[in-house]
């Protein structure tokens, strides 16, 4: 009997990739100059920022609801109006995004799923014109 991979967590490779992904990401963030101005609305410490990232990923991928559990309903939008989300931050965040999927060599149609569900949602988070 086979066994098939069903969720999006579990074809990145569950918690340990998820983790990657997420570790990536921030390694990303805090070093590119190209996304300057996302490292800057984060605090000096990303330990927290990675750690409720992954929980949500967990969560959104199809993995345990970590997130939910701690913290209750994403409400995204809402917990992220603090900050000024344009599209040049929403691009700066997808960028990130990206490069660490293609850096932890995740499957080309995984990929682009995400990207697009990526993208609607990073899109739904801006809250500034342009």
């Amino acid at each position: 009997m086979t066994t098939s991979i069903n969720t999006h967590y579990e074809r990145i490779g569950g918690e340990d990739g998820v983790k990657k992904l997420v570790d990536r990401f921030y390694d990303l963030m805090d070093t590119w100059d190209e996304v300057k101005e996302l490292r800057e609305i984060h605090s000096p410490d990303l330990a927290r920022a990675r750690s409720t990232l992954f929980d949500f990923l967990s969560g959104w991928l199809g993995g345990p609801n970590l997130f939910v559990e701690k913290y209750g309903h994403p409400m995204l939008r809402k917990r992220h109006l603090h900050f000024p989300i344009d599209i040049k931050m929403r691009d700066q965040w997808l960028l990130c995004m990206y490069r660490a999927m293609e850096e932890e060599e995740l499957e080309p149609d995984l990929q682009q799923a995400l990207r697009q569900s990526f993208l609607k949602t990073a899109d739904h988070m801006r809250n500034q014109p342009e």
